[in-house]
């Protein structure tokens, strides 16, 4: 009597179709989660960023790159018609004027715009990338203004370098210095952060950062009035934060430990100086605070006022 073999290759009740599907789910997860990094903020609650990836940073800079060309010819061609309308010897002025602009474009484009309340530049923007500072803190000019003087590094010295030419000394020079460059230039590549150098010495990242916007109220229907009766918070009290912080809170609510949420209270109180009130626990004071601040928050959004973080003064 002869026994079917059986195949152990395949689960019971799971096709090869899932099984394929499962491992490229599986697959997808474990390169995300390479990305992926955690970061204690300074209230102390924990939140996970997702690096942006080469590809991504690469996008992002060839839409800078075609912005600022566009800006640098649409001027150069308004001076032209400007000082043709003028006299001959206006031409000369006009060139002039172009280069100390064309200088100012490329070398203060990316710091005008990451040194701002948004922290990214119009490509960065487009593919939903902002600049992150690693230790948690706001991005300081010191590191917007590092991260940048780099790229002449990275970028601008690669082109002049191909520019070399002419005998045979100036070749080799040329080619070591494209070397050089290369080194500067593909760093992202071969981090597993995809930091360039200009990131390492500024301490910065750059992070995927989805539009901005309130999330989904956690506080349950059943509490929110009983909260309302018992804490009363004023508005100097409720400004003391934005969205940024918003969000943290919603994180320590939802994931954290009793004892993340003892030392996140904590700092609360003493921020704002609240004096604890009867009966009140962490949990129930940080739910107040957070249906408060949430409050607060779309207020000053219904009148056109978005408050990103405890920083913004405005």
């Amino acid at each position: 009597m002869t026994t079917k073999p059986v195949d152990t290759t395949r689960r019971p009740g799971i096709s090869m179709e899932a099984a394929v599907q499962r491992r490229a789910r599986l697959a997808e997860e474990l390169r995300t989660a390479k990305m992926v990094r955690k970061l204690v903020t300074p209230e102390g609650a924990a939140i996970r960023l997702k690096l942006a990836n080469a590809s991504e940073r690469a996008g992002a800079l060839m839409i800078d790159i075609a912005i600022q060309w566009a800006i640098v010819i649409a001027t150069l061609l308004g001076l032209s018609f400007i000082s043709g309308a003028l006299n001959p010897g206006s031409s000369n002025i006009a060139f002039a004027f172009w280069l100390v602009f064309f200088f100012f474009v490329r070398n203060f484009y990316y710091i005008f715009f990451e040194i701002g309340q948004r922290a990214a530049t119009p490509g960065k923007r487009i593919l939903g990338l902002r600049v992150a500072s690693r230790d948690g803190g706001r991005l300081t000019a010191n590191s917007v203004l590092a991260r940048n003087f780099i790229r002449e590094l990275e970028i601008g010295l690669p082109f002049q370098f191909i520019l070399m030419g002419g005998d045979g000394f100036g070749a080799w020079m040329a080619l070591l210095g494209l070397v050089w460059s290369g080194v500067f230039l593909l760093f992202p590549i071969f981090n597993k952060d995809k930091m360039r150098v200009g990131d390492l010495i500024a301490g910065t990242w750059v992070i995927k950062a989805p539009k901005a916007k309130l999330m989904d109220d956690i506080t349950s229907a059943a509490a929110r009035p009983q909260a309302a009766s018992r804490y009363v918070f004023t508005q100097a009290q409720t400004e003391a934060y934005g969205i940024h912080e918003l969000h943290v809170l919603e994180d320590v609510l939802r994931q954290s430990t009793q004892e993340i949420k003892r030392q996140v209270a904590a700092r609360i109180r003493a921020k704002i100086g609240w004096a604890p009130i009867d009966g009140e626990t962490d949990l129930s004071f940080l739910e107040a605070y957070y249906a408060a601040l949430r409050r607060r928050l779309e207020q000053r959004m219904l009148l056109g006022e978005r408050k990103a973080d405890k920083f913004d003064v405005r």
